[in-house]
């Protein structure tokens, strides 16, 4: 009973993947799950229509989507712009709601469940999406000020 459980191996061990968890082990996970092969992409399967839209839809609808709800929200005296946070933290954080792909998979799989080829378009324009909405929404965020405020205002 004297052991010292801060201090021991697993909880070292612990602490330590604790910062790769979230960044390396569970994207890999779901590119991994998503089951796309790279093998055979080409920039022209990055730009078919089914591709770019639900690669659009992720990054513009998610961002048109929360952040408009979010501004009625707060507008109508519903909610409340969060503390220290200001509108173009808002605006990060709506982009970054277009990384979860998980539902995105199971939609895109159950639509085009008779076409294997619609189902990898859709995949890549998931994964695609994922991509675009984390790397913008991570650059907005950081060059979003440190503290923001109630009383910014939407321009």
């Amino acid at each position: 009973f004297g052991h010292d459980v801060e201090h021991s191996p697993l909880h070292r061990l612990e602490h330590g993947l604790h910062k790769l968890v979230p960044f390396i082990v569970i994207p890999i996970f779901g590119f991994a799950n998503a089951g796309v092969s790279l093998g055979g992409l080409s920039v022209a399967a990055l730009v078919e229509p089914l591709t770019l839209g639900v690669a659009a839809g992720l990054v513009v609808g998610k961002l048109v989507g929360v952040f408009g709800a979010s501004v009625l929200a707060i507008r109508l005296g519903l909610a409340d712009l969060p503390a220290n946070a200001g509108w173009l933290h808002m605006i990060g954080i709506s982009l970054l709601c277009g990384i979860g792909f998980t539902m995105s998979l199971f939609i895109g799989l159950l639509a085009f469940a008779n076409d294997a080829a619609l189902q990898d378009a859709v995949k890549v324009g998931i994964l695609a999406g994922s991509l675009i909405a984390a790397l913008v929404g991570a650059a907005v965020l950081l060059m979003a000020p440190a503290t923001g405020g109630a009383e910014e205002d939407v321009e």
